[in-house]
């Protein structure tokens, strides 16, 4: 049996070979042209900035950090595809740069780094190997369609032994193969934008993805469906207008890469995380062209939402790239300085992953900080944005393994004087050990949720074991952030997410159904919590299809009456299916896309009204969006208090209430207790509600609270009923005993 170091030195050996019979073998390339003449250029900004000016001094400044590196060479693309190689000779502090005269916007580049040869100790240079900038603003191409072509790799792929493949150096050029930057000129001030500023309290999240929102809608025209343009149509816009959200968290829209195993099978990357340029608007998303026009056709797109009152949100994936691991392909950061950017092992050839892609960006180095911190300024100050929702936010905040609430990523965003104003949103977990922080982000942070997506899914299932974690949930989950001055919108509450059943799928499988992604139906959390209400997946009985809309009727209420911020996915107010897959994240069609012609069907609109509704009087109460936690405790002589929990009986819940299991509870909420003041600087005074929520299969008695809560009630929400028009307006005096339908919520103003 050989050592490593005998099957190191033989790898080598044979690399050099392999490195040789590949050059040897390669197409005839054209003649290059002779470099033209570059002058120092500066170290800052990095990327390429084009510098404007009389003819003659106009060009482009490019500047590129690539630490250990050898040297690097600037390469420029004509319209044909030739390639003209313009060494970078100047370096400061680890970055190489120069100043083209001439070269204006729209330019296509990339770059050859030249280093050792070495995966043992983690260095990947590969000069054959053309590398995208990590700074290109716009990325025009995109990879092959039926597979990653073998020279977009930095080893040999298909090295016959294949523990020792990722150490052979592939010499291939993959330049014909690699999508390439494009010079931007970004000379845009927003004067003419007005920002919502919405208080994180007062919003409304939905997330939606830019291609699936507008493919099949009717009102957007075709050319512009599935694009950042059309998302900006008065016909899409107009939909989350009557809707009444506040802010579009949009599913990745940086650059990103299909992976490999998803186009040998004919699919693609459908989500977006797989990211490969954190500055440039993905190019497949853009009506007006890809080579710059993608930029300013998104930021036409926050303008037009801007004006409709509308905040944009990016989830963005600074936790890993689409250079997967060793065995993935040289597309950037890889070939730039593997070591500086990324994750390693203590076997260096090897790849830390606490994301379950291959690779973990290694943000605790200062140049990984920068890359981020400058991406994440550049889509607020020149993009326009409002706030990021931090895919797999945990990885993030780790310092050399362990996950530390105070690592540089996260004290670097507290002080940064622009980012620590935007909406930042944590998910909390990543898949390392330690991973799962729900409620530790610290305060600026808010998170999503999912413990209010578990305890709300099992109530309506009849699957939980007691009421204690729900009434946290409904209530702000004070249990979860009341420290260190966060409030109970630090909670981003949701029941569904792109990852997961939609809601209708959440009420007619309790399977997952993935078999159209090709992986045997292994992929997918197969914990979803759900439950079919009596047959798997679509069914023509109509018992069973009217028992699903009120399920989703009492979902959604839930999820819009309880305290923190609400997030909707774009179609479950539409009743939207994937027919249960619950990981369509390579489904780019109609498993994906919304369907517009849902609210046509019976009990469909009813549901958009319902969700309407709730919206509207969520924006109109302050109690039902509190920027303060609960007290439970009276505030006045009567004995009133801010909040207080009813079983069944009309009596005011006890600890062993608490722990006991229960099919229907009630929420008080008082609106003469609100903390804080208006801008006027006068108290905040509301309608009190008592929401019944019961999740029993029977209809039951419930006793309306008495004095001092109330002496009447008048019902605002009824979900048994599938037509709201007949519900407001029902007047029970308090102490009656009124009955609640089976799985219904109920809410009532006192009055």
């Amino acid at each position: 049996m050989t050592s490593a170091a005998e099957q190191r030195a033989t790898a080598q050996e044979r690399a050099g070979q392999d490195g040789r019979r590949a050059a040897a073998t390669s197409a005839t390339r054209r003649p290059t042209p002779p470099a033209p003449a570059v002058r120092p250029g500066a170290p800052t900004p990095l990327g390429a900035r084009f510098r404007p000016g009389p003819e003659g001094s106009a060009g482009t400044n490019f500047a590129l950090w690539a630490g250990g590196a050898e040297a690097v060479q600037l390469c420029l693309f004509d319209d044909t595809g030739r390639e003209t190689r313009v060494p970078l000779t100047e370096l400061t502090h680890e970055i190489w740069h120069g100043f083209l005269p001439g070269v204006r916007p729209g330019q296509r580049y990339g770059y050859r780094v030249h280093g050792r040869w070495d995966p043992w100790t983690g260095a990947r240079w590969n000069p054959a190997k053309l590398l995208l900038d990590p700074y290109a603003r716009a990325v025009d191409g995109e990879y092959a369609s039926f597979g990653l072509a073998p020279e977009l790799y930095g080893h040999v792929r298909d090295w016959p032994e294949q523990h020792v493949a990722d150490t052979v150096r592939d010499e291939r050029d993959s330049a014909p193969f690699v999508p390439k930057g494009v010079v931007v000129h970004d000379d845009d001030d927003w004067a003419d934008d007005r920002r919502p500023k919405t208080p994180w309290a007062d919003s409304v999240i939905y997330e939606l993805h830019v291609r699936g929102f507008t493919r099949l809608h009717p009102g957007v025209p075709e050319e512009l469906r599935g694009t950042y343009a059309g998302l900006a149509h008065p016909a899409a816009i107009e939909h989350l207008v009557t809707l009444g959200v506040t802010a579009v968290e949009l599913l990745p829209v940086h650059q990103f890469a299909h992976e490999d195993h998803l186009l040998r099978r004919g699919l693609r990357n459908y989500w977006g995380y797989n990211s490969i340029g954190y500055f440039a608007p993905h190019a497949a998303y853009a009506a007006s062209g890809t080579t710059g026009e993608q930029v300013g056709e998104f930021k036409r797109m926050v303008r037009a939402l801007h004006a409709a009152g509308i905040e944009v949100i990016l989830d963005v994936v600074y936790n890993h790239t689409a250079e997967a691991g060793e065995l993935g392909p040289t597309l950037s950061l890889k070939g730039i300085d593997n070591r500086g950017y990324y994750r390693l092992q203590d076997d260096a050839r090897r790849y830390a992953d606490y994301t379950g892609c291959g690779n973990t960006l290694h943000v605790v180095r200062p140049q990984v900080l920068r890359l981020i911190t400058d991406s994440l300024r550049y889509w607020v100050t020149e993009m326009g944005v409002d706030g990021f929702r931090f895919d797999l936010a945990a990885a993030l905040a780790r310092s050399m393994h362990d996950v530390d609430m105070l690592s540089p990523f996260l004290a670097v965003i507290a002080q940064d004087p622009v980012l620590r104003r935007v909406k930042l949103i944590a998910e909390p977990w990543d898949i390392g050990s330690g991973g799962y922080q729900v409620g530790a982000f610290p305060p600026l942070w808010t998170e999503w949720n999912d413990r209010f997506r578990g305890a709300v899914r099992d109530f309506w299932r009849g699957a939980l074991p007691d009421v204690r974690d729900l009434g946290y949930r409904l209530s702000g989950s004070s249990d979860l952030y009341a420290w260190g001055g966060r409030r109970p919108y630090a909670s981003v509450n949701f029941v569904t997410a792109h990852d997961g059943f939609t809601l209708r799928d959440l009420v007619s499988y309790e399977r997952k159904h993935n078999e159209a992604n090709v992986e045997d139906n292994r992929d997918g959390s197969a914990d979803n919590r759900s439950w079919n209400c009596g047959a798997e997946g679509e069914t023509d009985e109509e018992q069973i299809r009217a028992l699903r809309r009120r399920q989703m009727r009492n979902l959604i209420s839930t999820l819009l009456l309880s305290t923190g911020v609400p997030m909707l996915v774009a179609g479950d107010e539409l009743g939207r299916t994937q027919h249960g897959n619950n990981n369509a994240y390579c489904q780019d069609n109609a498993i994906s896309w919304l369907d517009w012609s849902l609210p046509a069907e019976p009990g469909w609109r009813a549901l958009f009204d319902l969700t309407c509704r709730l919206i509207a009087l969520r924006h109109r109460h302050p109690v039902l969006r509190r920027r303060a936690f609960f007290s439970g405790r009276a505030h006045s002589a009567d004995g009133l208090r801010d909040l207080a929990w009813f079983t069944a009986r009309g009596e005011e819940m006890t600890e062993d209430d608490w722990y006991a299991p229960a099919a229907s509870l009630g929420m008080y909420l008082s609106g003469r207790d609100i903390p804080g003041r208006d801008e006027q600087g006068a108290p905040i005074l509301d309608d009190s509600f008592l929401a019944v929520l019961h999740a029993g299969d029977r209809p039951a008695p419930f006793v309306l609270p008495g004095p001092p809560w109330a002496d009447r009630y008048e019902v605002v929400v009824d979900t048994s009923r599938e037509d709201q028009a007949t519900a407001p307006g029902v007047v029970h005096g308090a102490g009656a005993a009124i009955i609640v339908p089976e799985r219904a919520v109920l809410l009532l103003r006192v009055l």
